[in-house]
């Protein structure tokens, strides 16, 4: 295995390449009584039109089939499920569907052995039937609607079909009792046999554990050595226009006061270093915004917002910078945030001082086994590598390259969504 060390962190990532393309990343610690073991497959909600394996023609899955799929590998033909299995070693199971992966773990400080060997063998076991297909539909169902009174998880779903004119993360990962309602026992295998090969999954260790005898766990793994892989998977995916689907929305909700969004769309394509980006836009969004800032409190002051937050969060090729509130007056909250983004008034010892917080940070943060592991698996699936080097890369920031990444940005390429109160 390749060892790559974390500079200036003490600890150390070890990366394979199986023949049968599955990407195995051990994270050892020496000081650690638990571990934690994920299996993610590079299939989420976003991949929704492919040719299914040694088939000659694309298909369109419904919204949702991701976490449909999530739903019901759960399921295993001789009736114990990973729940039950987890439960005899005090380990905890479960599973998580985001737009753009499927993962499934375990985390616990019992029974490493035995609990990897399952979770291999489960991923790579489905089980799905007409019944069982159809019983999980009024599941899902009912989860879809525990959401429709959340205002959060409603501003999201708008901010994003805003935004977007084609990428599907415009549609929620769970899908619409609609499209749920689509999906078959048929449409779940051709999915699964697409996606869950080894060639596209990667297997993430971290904590307290034996990388030798672990290896040994996944290299004669029958469920493992017997799964298809290495098809390539052919997708269709439109074009995103970089400029944003609707310039203003308003939208009506069961709310006591109004909600504001201003979302700028950042496009990614052509950037050097997408990384660096996302840094100094964290670093512009804390000084501009942050809890300490001018702005928030001569907000506050105006009596134009009750709460504020800022996001950052990258989805395929773009990047949104999110400036959400609570005010009766979102006109004039958005034109004073457009006031800020547009004012590079930035000392370099304001930098200074978030580096060393960041710093920090990585510092605490490494001796947690789960955020290292959330860490790392972040930046293979947002980048594509792992980032070593993070307190090196925090040192060389500074104010002259801040202002000239910042100036680029079209801060008008934005959407300005108000939610106001039903009448």
């Amino acid at each position: 295995m390749k060892e790559i060390k974390l500079v200036g962190l003490d600890q150390s990532v070890f990366f394979t390449k199986l023949e049968s393309g599955l990407e195995i990343y051990f994270i050892p610690y020496e000081n650690k009584s638990n571990y934690a073991m994920h299996y993610i497959t590079k299939f989420g909600s976003r991949n929704m039109e492919f040719k299914p394996i040694d088939e000659k023609k694309f298909i369109k899955v419904p919204a949702g089939i991701a976490h449909f799929l999530e739903h019901k590998m759960f399921e295993q033909e001789d009736g114990e499920d990973p729940f039950s299995f987890a439960a005899k070693t005090g380990t905890s199971s479960n599973a998580t569907t985001s737009f753009n992966t499927t993962r499934y773990y375990f985390e616990g400080n019992m029974g490493f052995e035995e609990n990897l060997n399952y979770l291999l063998d489960f991923v790579h076991t489905p089980y799905f039937t007409d019944e069982n297909v159809e019983k999980e539909k009024g599941i899902i169902t009912e989860e879809i609607k525990q959401y429709d009174d959340e205002i959060d998880w409603f501003l999201d779903e708008e901010i994003r079909k805003a935004i977007f004119h084609k990428d599907p993360v415009r549609f929620d990962i769970a899908g619409t009792e609609d499209s749920i309602s689509e999906i078959t026992k048929e449409l779940l295998y051709q999915t699964y046999n697409t996606y869950y090969q080894p060639s596209n999954m990667i297997l993430m260790i971290s904590g307290s554990f034996d990388k030798e005898r672990a290896m040994n766990i996944i290299t004669t793994n029958e469920s493992l050595k017997n799964a298809t892989t290495n098809k390539p998977i052919e997708e269709k995916k439109e074009k995103e226009p970089e400029e944003v689907q609707a310039k203003t929305k308003k939208l009506f909700f069961n709310v006591a006061n109004k909600k504001v969004a201003y979302v700028v769309k950042i496009p990614l394509k052509g950037v050097k270093d997408p990384y660096r980006l996302n840094l100094y836009l964290g670093l512009f969004n804390s000084i501009k915004f942050g809890l300490s800032s001018t702005f928030r409190e001569q907000m506050k002051q105006k009596k134009l917002i009750t709460s504020f937050y800022t996001e950052r969060e990258i989805y395929g090729e773009y990047l949104l910078l999110s400036y959400i509130a609570s005010s009766d007056r979102p006109e004039e909250f958005v034109a004073e945030v457009k006031k800020e983004l547009t004012t590079l008034d930035i000392e370099e010892s304001e930098i200074e001082r978030l580096k060393k917080v960041w710093i920090s940070s990585e510092v605490v943060m490494v001796d947690n086994i789960s955020l290292t592991l959330d860490n790392i698996l972040y930046d293979v699936i947002t980048y594509g590598n792992i980032i070593p080097n993070k307190t090196e890369i925090y040192r060389s920031l500074n104010v002259v390259e801040l202002k000239k990444m910042i100036s680029k940005i079209n801060f008008s390429n934005a959407s300005f969504i108000t939610v106001c109160p039903k009448k």
